[in-house]
């Protein structure tokens, strides 16, 4: 079984906040997979269903972003889960809005949500770093992350959350290369061209035949 714990804070006022887009992925996955419905349970909101041939757990915490880590234990305990079972989605500062990454182990890089799992069950679980962009000045982060998405990134959000869950399954079955795949083909779709080779360029239009009688000769045909 599997564990996928998404980041950030409860409540309609922070649901389109860019802190919360871990919630986005996994409702995103819930929904196109056919999960059950959620329903409240270890100090948040779970889901269940399958990713392919894998069991799979959806959990959001409600503890709050700086007490995610109560949580996400209270469930790996329920479970008989290894952190090596747990992948979390979360907010990334340093990734340009619209890039993810897949990541394995590491520090919490002052991520307050990551911070609270570190303290709870070590560092050993999978991550997807959702880029969000850094606003430029570390006094400006937390207003930042607290604020929603602008309309200008919804058409990018939605594309990445899309190749999100087109990538779940793989995600599940541990194949992160499989499940970037799937997201860039959401996010850098290949052009149209694709590599096939070009047609060969149209021919220029026909010309019309130099006129090389003299005026003379013209008149004297018409007469003939």
């Amino acid at each position: 079984m599997r564990l996928f714990v998404g980041l950030g804070n409860p409540g309609a006022k922070y649901a389109m906040n860019r802190h919360n887009v871990g919630f986005m992925a996994l409702d995103r996955i819930a929904a196109d997979h056919g999960f059950a419905p959620w329903r409240a349970k270890f100090q948040g909101e779970i889901s269940e269903g399958r990713l392919g041939a894998e069991r799979v757990a959806l959990l959001k915490p409600a503890t709050f972003m700086n007490l995610s880590g109560q949580s996400v234990g209270e469930a790996m305990r329920f479970f008989k889960l290894e952190p090596g079972d747990v992948t979390v989605f979360h907010d990334e500062l340093d990734l340009a809005p619209g890039k993810c990454r897949v990541k394995h182990g590491g520090g919490h890089a002052g991520h307050n949500g990551l911070r609270s799992l570190h303290q709870h069950i070590g560092d050993s679980y999978a991550r997807v770093r959702i880029g969000i962009g850094h606003p430029g000045d570390k006094d400006r982060v937390s207003p930042y992350v607290l604020s929603d998405f602008a309309k200008a990134d919804r058409d990018w959000l939605d594309d990445l959350l899309r190749g999100i869950s087109d990538g779940a399954v793989a995600l599940a079955e541990g194949d992160g290369a499989r499940f970037m795949n799937a997201v860039a083909l959401r996010t850098a779709p290949p052009r149209s061209s694709t590599g096939a080779p070009k047609p060969p360029p149209a021919p220029p239009p026909a010309e019309d035949p130099p006129q090389t009688q003299t005026l003379l000769q013209r008149l004297a045909e018409r007469f003939r």
